[in-house]
């Protein structure tokens, strides 16, 4: 079963500068949990006392400076709901004392939908950026840094709706505006560098990226020391890119020297600490080093609950990335209650209808999808799908993600006809919203095309298999993790058509991949052996599937536990090549089949697997789960080909059909 697109671990990362703002943590982008770190909230209170001359009421001002620098407070603890009358009071104290085109009234405007972005409210956000900018360049001219602040804030809203188009220019003009007002090497001049970059990673653009975090990093270890918090914002951005092109070494110092930077400027329980834990736990939980990763989701679960208080979003942040590890681990008794409680605090904190609690919707629907609780999964990926289409619009690539879950879930179930207008309208939306070459795209292309294998329409699968390693070859290059999933799924589909020879070389090729790019203990690389063995046991090449087999086995066993699905799936492989090694050519009675099958059969050591594969799932899985009847019935086969009716039951004589497990 393929797992939902929102398996690999959720991100929280420091993405550049939006101003006027302390840091907040924005759910934006299809497997994100974005922690955007801005400059200074701008206390509108501050602008207000070199306007005292102009204004008749002293005591209005200070009523004004007292609202802003409570929501100031309330904006810290990302108390929106608190915060926003108090920043509309302030406004109204703005324009009438000093009419609706000074500069504080666009300091206030900026201020009021900063709110409305913590709330992803973006319809009522826009409006009041655009005034707090055709003020500025009104009062200001059209390259004041103040104008370029606006741009830049516009230019995040956009880009949080996924209207790259519009973002870029805005922030390219804001560059331009602070290069030349402030010089080149402005921390300023950084912080647009970083926010014109991350509009490119968000797009796959990486050659286009790179270049930019780097000067920013560059600007900043300069002009502030290389031991500052910008600095360590600047280091987590250049860490994600790394990540997401599957540089993970690379990766790993740049995280590692952020999170120093802010235990020592910062103390060791901020919670900006915490967000560096986090993504530190995220890398290595994508590179399955779970016992690696479970100590520092915790320690950042701690500091937040400690920091924030327990029913903090981000605490429910910390709640959901901890429970997608269990998810990971098999561990879904550990993951259930800290999905929920997570939830919870999502629709306590920010209402039911907030893009956050989609967020976390789509998890708990994404546990249950693995379980085969499809009947609990599919209302929960519906009621996602209509909060991300209310709040988002039905555009936005958060929306493609819920379409992706909800048809991937009819699709486990066989509900083709369901899932295949889910898949195409998911890859229309991405293809308007990301370009035709973006990682996305593929993967968009890869589910639709094995929707299609699925139905055994293979000339329809294979041209959309091949445009999506193509895809991923040029925008990752050609040793990532993702170029060899997309060759697994070629390899899958001519191995579906007895294509071996086709196949075998694809199958080599991931198996190298995985092995280069993640070691050769990873989970990814015992699939890759799976695969592969299953190709030489449809052949009847037993003695090079066996060693393929029991290495894809130890590995499991290893990383995963001995009681993980994965862990059965292998034994359950292993069994089969051992009952599928009957070759009864020379059986002359069925006595003489009998003596075969136990000399050749190798029974003695199919049996237990079985056995063992059987406790495992009753376990993870529970009684009443697809996984259960496919064990019962290998078990049947076996008992039955020796004759053991009555052990064997119902089942006896029953073939099974082989587990493939191929995952996107």
């Amino acid at each position: 079963m393929r797992p939902d697109r929102c398996a690999i671990p959720g991100r929280e990362t420091a993405l550049p500068v939006r101003l006027h703002t302390l840091p907040v943590s924005v759910r934006t982008g299809f497997r994100r949990s974005v922690i955007r770190s801005f400059g200074c909230f701008v206390i509108a209170a501050t602008l207000a006392l070199a306007c005292w001359s102009i204004s008749p009421s002293i005591a209005q001002s200070d009523d004004a400076n007292r609202l802003t620098k409570k929501v100031i407070e309330l904006w810290q603890s990302r108390k929106f709901a608190e915060a926003i009358p108090l920043a509309q009071r302030a406004l109204v104290i703005w324009e009438k004392q000093l009419g609706p085109h000074h500069r504080n009234v666009a300091t206030a405007l900026n201020n009021l939908a900063l709110l409305y972005v913590g709330q992803s409210r973006y319809g009522d956000a826009e409006p009041l950026y655009k005034r707090s900018l055709s003020i500025r360049e009104k009062a200001l001219g059209p390259n004041h840094p103040d104008v370029a602040q606006s741009l830049n804030n516009l230019a995040n809203l956009y880009r949080d709706q996924g209207r790259y188009a519009d973002a870029e220019p805005l922030h390219k003009r804001s560059l331009s505006i602070r290069e030349k007002a402030l010089g080149p090497d402005h921390r300023d001049v950084a912080s647009s560098l970083g926010n014109l970059a991350a509009l490119y990673l968000d797009q796959g653009r990486y050659a286009d990226a790179e270049p930019l975090y780097k000067r920013s990093l560059a600007i900043r270890e300069k002009a502030l020391a290389p031991d500052h918090p910008d600095v360590a914002i600047s280091l987590n951005s250049l860490a994600l890119l790394n990540r997401d092109q599957g540089r993970y070494a690379d990766a790993e110092p740049l995280y590692k020297r952020s999170l120093s930077i802010r235990e020592k400027a910062l103390a060791p329980n901020h919670p900006d600490v915490a967000q560096s834990l986090n993504n530190l736990a995220n890398l290595f939980h994508g590179q399955g080093r779970y016992t690696d990763a479970e100590p520092l989701y915790k320690r950042s679960l701690a500091i937040r609950e400690k920091a924030l208080g327990p029913d903090h979003r981000d605490v429910a942040s910390s709640l959901n990335n901890l429970a997608n590890l269990y998810r990971d681990q098999g561990r879904y008794a550990d993951a259930e209650p800290l999905h929920k409680r997570s939830l919870a605090i999502y629709e306590k904190a920010l209402g039911a209808d907030h893009p956050s609690v989609a967020w976390s919707l789509n998890s708990l629907a994404v546990l249950y999808n693995r379980q085969g609780r499809y009947a609990d999964a599919e209302p929960l990926y519906k009621r996602s799908l209509a909060i991300r289409e209310k709040a988002l619009g039905p555009e936005h690539r958060d929306v493609a993600q819920s379409l992706d879950n909800l048809a991937a879930l009819y699709r486990n179930q066989g509900r083709y006809d369901d899932a295949e207008p889910h898949y195409k309208r998911l890859l229309s939306i991405r293809e308007k919203a990301l370009g035709q070459e973006h990682p996305d795209i593929a993967a968009s292309l890869n589910n639709l095309a094995a929707l299609y294998r699925s139905l055994g329409r293979y000339d329809d699968a294979e041209p959309l298999y091949k445009r999506s390693l193509a895809i991923r070859e040029k925008t990752l290059g050609p040793d990532h993790r993702e170029v060899a999933r997309a060759v697994d799924y070629l390899a899958v589909l001519y191995r579906d058509q007895a294509r071996y020879a086709d196949a075998e070389p694809l199958y080599k090729q991931s198996l190298a991949i995985r092995e280069k790019a993640l070691g050769p203990d990873h989970r990814e690389v015992a699939l890759s052996l799976n695969n592969l063995a299953l190709l030489y046991l449809d052949q009847g090449r037993y003695a090079d599937a066996e060693p393929l087999y029991k290495r894809s086995l130890s590995i499991r066993e290893k990383v995963l536990g001995l009681d993980h699905r994965e862990v059965a799936l292998s034994l359950n492989n292993l069994a089969e090549l051992y009952r599928d090694q009957l070759r009864p050519d020379d059986a002359a009675s069925l006595n003489d089949l009998a003596s075969l099958y136990l000399d050749q059969g190798r029974y003695a050591e199919a049996e237990p697997l079985y056995k063992r594969l059987l406790s495992i799932r009753e376990k993870a899985l529970g009684q009443e789960h697809p996984d259960i009847a496919a064990s019962l019935n290998n078990l049947a086969v076996v008992y039955s080909r020796q004759g053991r009716y009555a052990d064997a039951g119902e089942g006896a004589g029953a073939r099974t059909s082989r587990h493939r497990g191929i995952a996107e």
